[in-house]
């Protein structure tokens, strides 16, 4: 099963290598937004996967939740900021 873990592990490495090539060449914001958005996942996968391997599950885990929930809040802050803002209505 180590194996395998370490496979994924590559594999999701391989992923991220090329979602930065996406972000680098996107050609539009959200495309971009998009790429970061899964490199976010991915790294939170890689957590869960070094966990396995590393047999301390219950560490990552709490790594991973909290990048998880940065990750979230991140990207509500990146949409707000695309969308304009808080700006206010001027008469």
């Amino acid at each position: 099963m180590v194996t395998l873990f370490k496979i994924l592990l590559v594999v999701m490495i391989i992923t991220i290598g090329m979602m930065i090539v996406s972000i680098l060449k996107g050609p539009s914001t959200f495309d971009r937004l998009n790429g970061i958005l899964v490199i976010s996942t991915d790294i939170i996968v890689s957590l869960l996967l070094i966990g396995l391997i590393d047999g301390r599950m219950d560490m990552y885990i709490d790594i991973a939740i909290s990048y998880a929930i940065l990750g979230f809040l991140g990207t509500v802050f990146i949409a707000d900021f695309l969308k304009g803002g808080n700006k206010k209505n001027e008469r």
